[in-house]
C-alpha cells in the first residue's frame, strides 16, 4: 500500500471517528434535553375573542342570586360565619388559596354580568386577588387576575411636629361589606365584564391567589347602565328640581373620608401660594394624589353637607402635571352611584398649574347635580376613559411586535452581518406582512390618540415616527437586518410610553359644591404673589434643615434623643419616622432624631466625632471596615442577641461577622432566582432547566433560534445604565460592585468550595474546585457566547433572553415595566449542580444590593446610648415592624418598591401570592453569605480582571486565575499586617482546629 493510500485511509478513519463522536454527543444532548420536560403552558383567548365566540347571543333580563354558603365543593378550609361585621345572614370565609365552586341553573343562555358581595378579611394589606372559572374553565386570560379592593382611612388627624411641619397620619383599614361587578383589573375595559352561560346547569369557581376574603353572595344579572345627561335633565324637570342660590361648600381634598388604597394619603406641595393650607417653608399637607393616586380602579371618597335640596355644580381644584400631552380621567360617584353617563369619564388635561375643573359639556356648560339637604359622599375613581381602547390596542400591538422581532432575529441573529442578504421576504413572508399590518395599526392608534387629545405633540409624533419606521422596514425587508438595534429601541420606547400613559395621576387641593350662580374661587396666583412666595422660600432655605425628619429633640433636653442616620430615600425616612413616633417611642420612652444622609457621610462624621448612635442602610462591607478600626459595637455582647439572630437566615450575618463577633444586623437581603418566559419555552418545546448541565444543553437550543440565556450583567457601566447609582459608593472593587462574579461563586459553592480560608487570611481559590468553577464561568461567555452586557428587562420583554437569572426584586421591575407579558412568565430556583450521589447542590451566594442600597444596620462605638440603640435595632428588625414598613413603603411607592427584608417571617407577610412566596422561601434555604475581610476589596476587582483577561485575550483560565489569586492574597496579607492580624496560614489553620467555634462560619 503506497503512502498516499495509507494517508487517505487514516484521514477517513479520523473523519469517521469524529462523526461517531459528534453523533454520540448529539445523542447525549438530546437525551438530556428529553429529561427536561416541556413546559406546560395554557394559552387563553383574550376578552374580545371570548365575546366574539358567542356573537349573536343576547343579554337575558334575569337575575340569579347565589348565597356563598351554598357552595357545591371546595379543596380548601372554609368557614361559615353568622353576622360577620353586621352582615344580615351567613357568610363564607375563604383563605388566600384554594377554590370554592357553586352550581346553579340558568333558564336563558346568554351574556351576564357577575357581582360579588365581599368583606376584606385581615391579611397583608394588599389587594385581594382571585381567578374565575366558569364550568371548569378560565373563560379568558384576564379572568385569572380579578382584584378586589380593601378600604382604608386615616388613623387620626394630621398633626404637627415640634418644628411646625405637618405629619401625615398612618393608614388603617376600615373594612365593610362591598358589592362590586367583576371588571378588568388593569382598567382596559370601562364596562363590567360579560360572561356567557349556557342554558341549564352551570358552575362558577373562585380560586384564591392572594389575601383572604369573606363572600356573602354572588349575583348573575344585567348591570344597570347610567342614563345620559340629557335624560337626567328631563328627570330633574319632571321632578321639579330647581337650581339653588348662594350656596358654597368647600372640602379640603386631604380630608378624605375613605379610600381604596393606603397610598392615597395627604401630601404636601410648596409650589403655589394659593394652596390651602399654605406655608412658604414648613410642610403643609395641603393636597392629595399625585403619583400616589394613579392606578385604575383606585378611588377616594369625601363627605359633604349641603343646606338645602336642589341642583348644584361641582368644582375640583386640580393639577395633572406628570404626563405631558395626555389627560387623566376619573369616574364620579355621588352616594355610591354614577349620576349619568357623562360622569363615567371626567377628564383633567395636562397643566403645570392648578386649575378649577368644573365638569360640563363640550360647550362649557356645567353639569347640574341634584343633592338633597344633608350629608352626601363624592367619590372619584381612577379610570382610563377614552384612553382605554388606545392603551389596550397598543399593548396588544407591542406584544405582537415583540413576537415579530423575535422571529426576525431567529434568522438574522441579534447582531446580523450588515452586508449579507437574509432574504427575509422569501423565508418569512408572513412575518413581513404581519409587520406591515402592525405598523399600519400603530398609525391608526396614533391618529386616534391625536383625535382624543387634540394635540400633535411629542406623544403622537413619537408613535407616528415608530409607525413610519416599521412600515419602511416592512416595505424594504432587505434593510431590516441593518435596523435591528433601532427596531429594539422602538419597542423599548413604545413600552415606556405604554407604561407612562397607563398611569392616571391627579393632584387635588379641594372640592367645591356650589350653586350655579356662585363664582368659583381664583386658583392661579398673580405675578406678585408668586414672586413673594419664591423670595420667602429662598430665604428660608438658609435656616431650615431639610435633612431632619419629623420631631427634632435637643441634645441637652430631658428627652436625650437617640441619633439615627438613614442612608435611603426621603419616603423611606418619612415612613420610618412616623413608625418611630407612633410605636417605638410610646413603647420604650426613647426619643429619636432621624436624619437623612448620603452613604459616604458616615466615615468622615465618625472621624470628626459627630457621627450617629445608629447607622441604618449601610453597605454590606461597612461593618467589617469600621470594626477593624474599633468604630462599631460587637452585637454579641447583648444578652438577647441569639434570640434576635433567629429572625434571619444565617447567611445574612456572614458579611458582618469576624471571628466570633457580629457587627451589624441585616436590614435587606437579596439573592438570585431564575425568571423564564412560559410562552416562549412552550413554543420552542423546551422546559425549565434544573441543573447547570441542563443549562449548558439548553443554551445551544436557544441559540439555534438566535435567543440566549441571561446571567447577572457582568459590566458595572451597563448596570448603571439600567439602574443609575449602582456601585457609585462601593469602594475599589468590593464584590457588591461586581454582580457578574456571582455565577463564579455559585459554581464554587455548589462544588463545596469557599472564597477564603479561615479568618480571611488568604483566599481558598488555589485549588481544582476553584479552577473548575472559574473555567465554567468563563466558558459561559467565551464558548457559549451568552451576553456580557445587556438590558435584562428589555431582553426578557422582547424574548431575546427567555431565561434570565437575576436578584428576586427583578420581579418588581417586570410587574411595572412589562404589563403586556403578564401571566406569560414565572420564576423559580436557580439551577443546581448534580453530585455523584445523585443529589443536587443548589447553594447560591447572597446577591449584591441594587442601586447602592445598603443592607447593614450598625451601632457606633462612640455612642453613649448603646443600650437604647440596641433596643431600637431590636424593634426595627422585628417581624411586625419590618412587615409594616414593607407594606407602607409599597403603599407609598408601588410594587416596584417592594422591600426585600432580611427578616424571613416578615417577608412572608408582604403582598406576595402564595405561589411566589413559596418559591422565594425555598430558594432562601440555599443562600450562602459572602464574607467581608480586611483587604477583600481586591477580591471582586481581580476576579473581574481575571475573567476579562480570559474573555478578551483568550488566556488560559487556570494560569490566569492563579495569577490573580496571588495578587489578592498579597493585598490580604498587607491589610492584615496593617491591622495587626496574623498573616501565617498555618497558625490560623491550627487555631481553627483548636477553636472551631471561633471559625465555624467559614465552613
Amino acid at each position: 500500500m503506497n503512502k498516499n493510500n495509507a494517508d487517505r485511509i487514516s484521514w477517513n478513519i479520523a473523519i469517521l471517528m469524529l462523526l461517531t463522536l459528534f453523533l454520540s454527543l448529539n445523542i447525549q444532548v438530546y437525551a438530556a434535553l428529553d429529561d427536561i420536560s416541556s413546559l406546560e403552558y395554557e394559552i387563553y383567548v383574550d376578552y374580545e375573542t371570548y365575546l366574539n365566540q358567542y356573537e349573536g347571543f343576547y343579554r337575558p333580563d334575569r337575575e340569579i342570586v347565589i348565597p356563598a354558603i351554598d357552595y357545591s365543593r371546595t379543596d380548601t378550609e372554609v368557614e361559615i360565619i353568622d353576622n360577620l361585621a353586621g352582615y344580615n345572614g351567613k357568610a363564607l370565609k375563604t383563605p388566600e388559596s384554594g377554590f370554592v365552586e357553586w352550581e346553579f341553573y340558568v333558564e336563558d343562555a346568554g351574556f351576564y354580568n357577575i357581582s360579588l358581595e365581599y368583606y376584606p378579611l385581615e391579611g397583608m394589606g394588599s389587594k385581594i386577588s382571585r381567578s374565575l372559572y366558569i364550568n371548569g374553565e378560565i373563560p379568558f386570560g384576564d379572568a385569572r387576575y380579578l382584584e378586589f379592593h380593601r378600604i382604608w382611612k386615616d388613623a387620626g388627624e394630621i398633626r404637627k411636629d415640634n418644628r411646625g411641619n405637618e405629619i401625615a397620619p398612618s393608614q388603617v383599614e376600615a373594612p365593610e361589606w362591598i358589592e362590586v361587578n367583576l371588571v378588568d383589573s388593569l382598567g382596559y375595559y370601562n364596562e363590567p365584564y360579560l360572561f356567557y352561560f349556557q342554558e341549564g346547569i352551570n358552575t362558577i369557581a373562585i380560586e384564591g391567589k392572594k389575601e383572604p376574603m369573606a363572600i356573602g353572595k354572588i349575583k348573575i344579572y344585567q348591570a344597570k347602565e347610567s342614563p345620559s345627561y340629557a335624560d337626567k335633565l328631563l328627570e330633574y324637570e319632571k321632578m321639579g328640581y330647581k337650581k339653588t342660590e348662594g350656596v358654597f361648600v368647600k372640602v379640603q381634598a386631604e380630608n378624605v373620608k375613605l379610600k381604596s388604597s393606603s397610598t392615597i394619603y395627604p401630601i404636601y406641595d410648596l409650589s403655589d401660594p394659593l394652596l390651602e393650607p399654605y406655608h412658604h417653608a414648613q410642610i403643609r399637607l395641603n393636597v392629595i394624589g399625585g403619583n400616589r393616586w394613579q392606578e385604575p380602579g383606585d378611588w377616594a371618597e369625601w363627605e359633604i353637607e349641603v343646606p338645602e335640596d336642589g341642583l348644584y355644580v361641582l368644582g375640583f381644584k386640580a393639577k395633572q402635571n406628570l404626563i405631558r400631552g395626555i389627560y387623566t380621567s376619573r369616574r364620579l360617584y355621588i352616594d355610591g352611584e354614577v349620576p349619568f353617563k357623562e360622569a363615567e369619564n371626567i377628564e383633567f388635561n395636562f397643566s403645570n398649574d392648578y386649575e378649577m375643573i368644573i365638569p360640563g359639556n363640550e360647550e362649557g356648560e356645567p353639569y347640574y347635580f341634584y343633592l338633597s339637604k344633608g350629608k352626601h359622599t363624592i367619590r372619584l375613581e381612577v379610570v382610563l376613559g377614552r384612553m382605554a381602547n388606545i392603551i389596550r390596542k397598543t399593548e396588544n400591538n407591542l406584544y405582537e411586535l415583540n413576537n415579530i422581532f423575535r422571529q426576525i432575529i431567529m434568522i438574522t441573529s441579534a447582531t446580523p452581518d450588515r452586508l449579507r442578504d437574509y432574504r427575509l421576504q422569501e423565508r418569512i413572508p408572513h412575518v413581513i406582512e404581519n409587520l406591515k399590518e402592525k405598523a399600519l395599526e400603530l398609525k391608526d392608534i396614533a391618529d386616534e390618540l391625536a383625535l382624543n387629545t387634540g394635540e400633535l405633540g411629542g406623544q403622537v409624533a413619537q408613535m407616528h415616527a415608530i409607525s413610519r419606521q416599521l412600515l419602511h422596514m416592512a416595505e424594504n425587508p432587505r434593510t431590516i437586518h441593518r435596523r435591528i438595534q433601532p427596531f429594539r429601541d422602538y419597542l423599548g420606547n413604545l413600552g415606556n410610553w405604554l407604561m407612562d400613559v397607563s398611569k392616571q395621576p391627579l393632584t387635588l387641593d379641594y372640592l367645591v359644591v356650589a350653586s350655579p350662580d356662585v363664582e368659583m374661587p381664583r386658583v392661579k396666583p398673580n405675578f406678585f404673589e408668586t414672586a413673594k412666595h419664591e423670595v420667602k422660600k429662598y430665604i428660608a432655605s438658609y435656616f431650615v434643615n431639610y435633612d431632619m425628619i419629623g420631631d427634632v429633640y435637643e441634645e441637652d433636653s430631658d428627652k436625650k434623643p437617640l441619633k439615627v442616620w438613614i442612608a435611603q430615600g426621603f419616603d423611606q425616612a418619612q415612613i420610618l419616622k412616623r413608625m418611630i413616633e407612633d410605636d417605638f417611642t410610646p413603647k420604650t420612652g426613647i426619643y429619636v432624631n432621624l436624619e437623612l444622609v448620603q452613604l459616604g457621610n458616615l466615615l468622615p462624621a465618625t472621624l470628626a466625632g459627630i457621627g450617629p448612635d445608629v447607622a441604618l442602610g449601610m453597605q454590606s462591607f461597612d461593618p467589617i471596615n469600621f470594626a477593624i478600626r474599633n468604630a462599631v459595637v460587637d452585637l454579641t455582647q447583648f444578652p438577647d442577641f441569639e434570640e434576635v439572630k433567629k429572625r434571619f437566615h444565617e447567611s445574612a450575618f456572614v458579611p458582618f461577622t469576624f471571628r466570633d463577633s457580629v457587627y451589624a444586623l441585616p436590614q435587606q437581603q437579596v439573592f438570585a432566582m431564575m425568571f423564564y418566559r412560559k410562552d416562549i419555552l412552550h413554543e420552542l418545546g423546551l422546559g425549565i432547566p434544573d441543573t447547570w448541565d441542563e443549562v449548558f444543553e439548553l443554551i445551544p437550543e436557544l441559540q439555534k433560534n438566535n435567543m440566549n440565556f441571561g446571567l447577572p450583567v457582568n459590566d458595572l457601566n451597563a448596570r448603571r445604565a439600567v439602574a443609575p447609582g449602582i456601585g457609585m459608593s462601593t469602594p475599589q472593587g468590593s464584590l457588591s460592585a461586581f454582580p457578574g462574579v456571582m455565577p463564579f461563586l455559585t459554581f464554587l459553592y455548589q462544588r463545596g468550595g469557599s472564597l477564603y480560608l479561615p479568618d480571611g487570611v488568604k483566599t481558598d481559590l488555589n485549588n481544582e474546585i476553584a479552577v473548575e468553577a472559574f473555567r465554567l464561568w468563563t466558558d459561559l461567555y467565551e464558548l457559549y457566547k451568552i451576553p456580557l452586557q445587556y438590558n435584562p428587562q428589555n431582553r426578557f420583554r422582547t424574548g431575546e433572553t427567555p431565561i434570565v437569572i437575576d436578584n428576586y426584586p427583578f420581579y418588581n421591575i417586570l410587574q411595572v415595566f412589562a404589563p403586556e407579558i403578564r401571566g406569560k412568565w414565572g420564576f423559580t430556583l436557580v439551577p443546581g449542580t448534580l453530585r455523584e450521589d445523585g443529589t443536587i447542590d443548589r447553594t447560591i451566594p447572597a446577591g449584591a444590593m441594587a442601586q447602592g442600597v445598603g443592607s447593614a444596620d450598625m451601632i457606633m462605638a462612640a455612642s453613649d446610648k448603646k443600650e437604647e440603640a440596641w433596643e431600637f435595632l431590636k424593634w426595627w428588625t422585628s417581624t411586625e415592624v419590618q412587615a409594616r414598613y414593607g407594606r407602607e413603603l409599597e403603599s407609598a411607592m408601588g410594587v416596584a418598591a417592594r422591600h426585600p427584608t432580611a427578616n424571613m417571617e416578615a417577608n412572608k407577610l408582604l403582598p406576595w401570592t402564595v405561589e411566589e412566596i413559596n418559591e422565594i422561601q425555598k430558594q432562601w434555604q440555599y443562600v450562602k453569605g459572602i464574607p467581608e475581610v480586611p483587604g477583600g476589596y481586591m477580591t471582586g476587582r481581580h476576579l473581574d480582571n481575571a475573567f476579562r483577561k480570559v474573555y478578551n485575550e483568550q488566556e488560559d483560565a487556570r494560569e490566569t486565575l492563579l495569577d490573580y489569586v496571588r495578587k489578592i492574597d498579597e493585598e490580604l496579607e498587607i491589610k492584615r499586617d496593617e491591622f495587626g492580624l496574623e498573616t501565617e496560614v498555618d497558625v490560623i489553620l491550627e487555631k481553627a482546629k483548636e477553636n472551631p467555634e471561633l471559625y465555624i462560619w467559614w465552613e
